[in-house]
């Protein structure tokens, strides 16, 4: 049996986003920026999944602008932002517990002559308001801060947190990644009082290499790449009409059954939880819900390594992270995981289980009952 849970990295292409690709890519395949019929038939495209995704999001087509995914949306949106925001200051604002597409970005202008602030964050991995609000200036240009954390699902005080910028700052830009936000609950811009927010197309079952940034109306934002202009100039480049379609498709699909989808991952959630806790030095980051999205739990088991328990999952054919999957090629412990205060014996010893609409009961029980064959034999072969 396979178990896939690691649709927080990534998730299946839906059929009805396939298949509108491809025929995109074979039959419909015009230029958007070309003249003749053929292009009046891609723009077409790119203008129905601009509606689509608007839908979901109560907001105008107009404040949609396509990207090749959740790293450029991030990136524009910060590097852009501020660069556009310059005349209300040069302070930075963001968390200790962000992605990397958020945080190296920060740094870049921070060693640009930026000030950075990154707050602090609870054990459970929910901002410090207190922190933010102490934080904020007049010079404050763009606070950037996530909606769902990647690695332990913390769901973020957004709402609050804007309301607190406003207060303080109010020519501060408020930039939301809500790349495992967008797809498992309701994402409301306006709602949540954000300038900017970023979603990639492959976490909500579209295909890789695209994603959108909201941009609100009358936000200025100065472009990171240059060319033809394409998108009023904010981001050129011949628009990837088969990934839009199928994006704007995979985001409509994704809102159909939202509530019975959010319903049927909690139920998951709480099932998985409940078995990995019957093992012996096993910690799960977030355990009560209350604070956590439904698709996300963070796993740490006591005196084995996150590499050594994912491959030997991998064996049984059950697929899971260790953190982040965008960084964890790269040996280097997790901010997040640090930032919460995990306990030092447990930081390398942490996996993350992440589910979409379509896993099933089985496949969690599956997965728990090869954890609890593993663990007691990984630990034996442990270096003390």
């Amino acid at each position: 049996m396979e178990a896939y849970l690691d649709n927080s990295a990534t998730t299946k292409c839906c059929g009805q986003a396939m298949e509108l690709m491809i025929r995109l890519l074979t039959e419909e395949y015009g230029n958007p920026s070309s003249l003749h019929s053929m292009g009046a038939r891609a723009e077409a495209y790119v203008k129905e999944a601009k509606e689509k995704i608007a839908k979901t999001l109560k907001a105008s087509e107009k404040e949609i602008v396509f990207t090749s995914g959740g790293t450029e949306s991030n990136n524009l949106a910060i590097l852009g932002g501020a660069r556009a925001n310059r005349r209300a200051g040069r302070h930075i604002i963001t968390t200790q517990i962000e992605h990397a597409s958020v945080w190296e970005p920060c740094k870049a202008l921070e060693e640009d002559g930026c000030r950075l602030t990154a707050l602090p964050v609870d054990a459970d991995g929910v901002l410090c308001l207190d922190a933010l609000e102490e934080a904020l200036t007049e010079d404050t240009a763009l606070v950037s801060m996530m909606l769902v954390n990647n690695e332990i699902g913390t769901v973020e005080p957004v709402e609050e947190a804007a309301r607190r910028i406003r207060k303080k700052a109010k020519n501060a830009l408020i930039h939301v990644d809500a790349i495992q936000a967008y797809g498992k609950m309701p994402v409301h811009p306006k709602k949540l009082d954000a300038d900017l927010l970023s979603v990639s197309g492959h976490k909500i079952n579209g295909p890789k290499g695209v994603g959108f940034l909201y941009v609100r109306e009358k936000t200025k934002l100065s472009p990171v790449l240059f060319g033809g202009g394409q998108q009023k100039g904010i981001r050129s480049g011949t628009e990837n009409v088969p990934g839009i379609a199928a994006l704007g498709e995979a985001a409509s699909l994704a809102y159909q059954d939202l509530e019975k989808n959010a319903s049927h991952l909690r139920f998951l959630r709480e099932r998985l939880i409940q078995e990995v806790k019957k093992i012996e030095g096993v910690t799960v980051t977030g355990e009560s819900g209350e604070r956590f999205a439904p698709h996300i739990v963070s796993v740490s088991v006591e005196g084995v390594r996150s590499e050594v328990l994912l491959h030997a999952l991998e064996e049984r054919g059950v697929y899971v992270s260790a953190g982040s999957a965008c960084s964890s090629n790269k040996p280097s412990v997790s901010r997040t995981l640090l930032a919460i205060g995990l306990k030092q014996e447990l930081l390398p010893s942490t996996v993350r289980f992440s589910f979409c609409a379509e896993t099933t009961e089985e496949e969690i029980l599956y997965a728990a009952g090869c954890l609890r064959e593993l663990v007691p034999f990984l630990r034996k072969f442990t270096r003390k």
